[in-house]
């Protein structure tokens, strides 16, 4: 089992987390071109790549449904009528809506355009091409504990230079960003998993190709904007070589994933 060393909740802090994800309307980012792949996924969307004999997402969606989400929007793109077609509007106890973006949006401008279908007060969000295994409750209760605006999961890993990284407070407030390619070495990325609240989705431009990433997020530094760091398994199948290692990950250290 992996452990969570969790930056909000203190050891003296005895308060069991309240699972309030049936609540909350998760949302995953599934319009990703999936350039970088297209030499080894052809013809279909980044989140439909085949490991194990499945699509991609749907380890996504089972690890929702085992957390007690029960509603997920899919924030679709290049050739999205495709998961919609394979998915239809329930899967494992989850009931599915879609938002299509016809032109490229951004992640940013993707969540923006599916906001009418994003009704609850917490939103949690996924990038549709990596896996993080955390304790999804203990987010959530974080983020609530912190009055957050937005709150980033983040990873470990032993050189960001891939990813760019994140830096905390010591309370866990997140004070900057490193673009990928400026730093190596080890030390924190962001892991693609995010607990954003309606005024943080609310203050996204309308109809605008926007980066959550590398635009939106900046901008909350000092606004409310929190890390939370988990010590379970990542995977980013972005890459042709991460993609190929996917199948052995996910089979082999993915606790509570079938």
């Amino acid at each position: 089992m992996f452990k969570e060393r969790r930056i909000y909740i203190t050891e003296h802090n005895r308060l069991t987390p309240l699972n309030k994800l049936s609540e909350i309307t998760a949302a995953i980012l599934a319009g990703g071109l999936g350039t970088r792949l297209r030499s080894v996924v052809s013809g279909r969307p980044k989140v439909l790549a085949e490991v194990n004999n499945r699509p991609f997402i749907t380890y996504l969606l089972e690890q929702l449904s085992q957390a007690g989400v029960k509603k997920v929007v899919l924030c679709t793109g290049y050739l999205g009528e495709q998961v919609k077609t394979i998915f239809g509007e329930y899967y494992k106890g989850l009931t599915l809506l879609y938002s299509q973006e016809q032109s490229a949006l951004g992640t940013g401008g993707a969540l923006r355009l599916a906001l009418p279908l994003l009704k609850s007060d917490i939103v949690l969000v996924l990038n549709g091409d990596s896996f993080c295994q955390t304790n999804l409750p203990y987010f959530l209760n974080g983020h609530i504990e912190k009055k957050a605006i937005a709150s980033l999961l983040l990873t470990e890993v032993s050189d960001v230079g891939r990813y760019g990284s994140v830096q905390l407070s010591m309370d866990g407030e997140i004070i900057s960003f490193e673009e990928k390619g400026m730093e190596t070495g080890p030390g924190l990325i962001n892991a693609g998993v995010y607990l954003l609240n309606h005024a943080f989705l609310e203050s996204i431009p309308v109809n605008t190709n926007i980066s959550l990433e590398r635009e939106t997020f900046p901008l909350w530094i000092n606004k409310g904007l929190y890390g939370f760091q988990s010590k379970g398994n990542f995977l980013d199948i972005g890459i042709p070589q991460d993609y190929a290692a996917a199948g052995h990950f996910l089979k082999s250290n993915i606790v509570g994933i079938h």
